[in-house]
């Protein structure tokens, strides 16, 4: 399941989330929380949740700046990378051997912050145009927050493309990547698998090319309306996750 717009806003609970979560513990029932958000590391998003009331194990969270690390090690272990960031992206780079440098960078990697600068996006800019390959945490353009949208990654990588005319390649949610990668962290098949999001245009496109059935919740970004924009269907749409409680082993019915 995502996160944000799913379980939380922001610092806030969604209403029937924590009854969400504890009936998935307490049926044994194998689960993931992802979020394409990129700034928190997996330790400090535990502590954010379990200050909304939310207690999940650590290991139970996933987020594009590990997905992005777990590419980038696949890719070319111990590199080299230009970040702009937060302490979730540099923090996973660093841990898979990662030097952050901007100093000829083998990749310029973009993640999501709350203070982009307009000098590290001038850095990017020139890293890139002389050869630094760009990879971006998430293609997501803006995030909810209680006062409205937030421009996020996509909105950045979109001002950097412009600038360079190199388009990034994004390891988070839609792509199948990250998805694989949860899979395999609960053991999980796509064919008993199903993800719930907020977003048709990340989360339930994702579920889909994952092969799994997918649940909208109407608590975030996507409205029945904006559904119908779309030539996919998520399998069910409802109001929130507290609409599962009850029904968790049973979601469509």
């Amino acid at each position: 399941m995502d996160m944000d717009g799913v379980l939380v806003h922001e610092e806030h609970l969604v209403p029937g989330a924590d009854r969400f979560m504890q009936e998935l513990q307490d049926t044994g029932t194998p689960f993931i929380v992802l979020t394409n958000n990129s700034i928190r590391t997996r330790r400090d998003l535990q502590a954010r949740l379990r200050r909304t009331g939310l207690e999940i194990p650590e290991e139970s969270i996933w987020t594009s700046a590990l997905a992005t690390a777990t590419f980038l090690h696949n890719q070319r272990p111990g590199g080299t990378a230009y970040v702009v960031g937060e302490s979730g992206l540099t923090t996973a780079l660093h841990d898979i051997g990662y030097i952050i440098t901007d100093i000829d960078p083998d990749y310029v990697v973009l993640g999501e912050t709350r203070t982009y600068s307009f000098e590290a996006i001038t850095t990017a800019i020139r890293l890139v145009e002389r050869g630094a390959r760009f990879i971006a945490t998430n293609p997501d353009a803006t995030g909810p927050s209680r006062d409205g949208s937030l421009p996020a990654t996509g909105s950045v990588a979109a001002l950097i493309t412009r600038a360079t005319g190199r388009e990034p390649y994004y390891v988070g949610k839609p792509n199948a990547l990250m998805m694989r990668s949860a899979l395999r962290a609960i053991g999980a098949h796509s064919e008993n698998t199903l993800m719930i999001g907020d977003r048709m245009d990340t989360d339930v496109v994702s579920g889909l090319e994952a092969g799994l059935q997918t649940i909208l919740v109407l608590t975030g970004i996507s409205t029945r309306a904006s559904v119908e924009m779309y030539p996919f269907r998520p399998t069910r749409v409802i109001e929130s996750v507290a609409d599962l409680v009850g029904h968790t082993e049973t979601p469509f019915g």
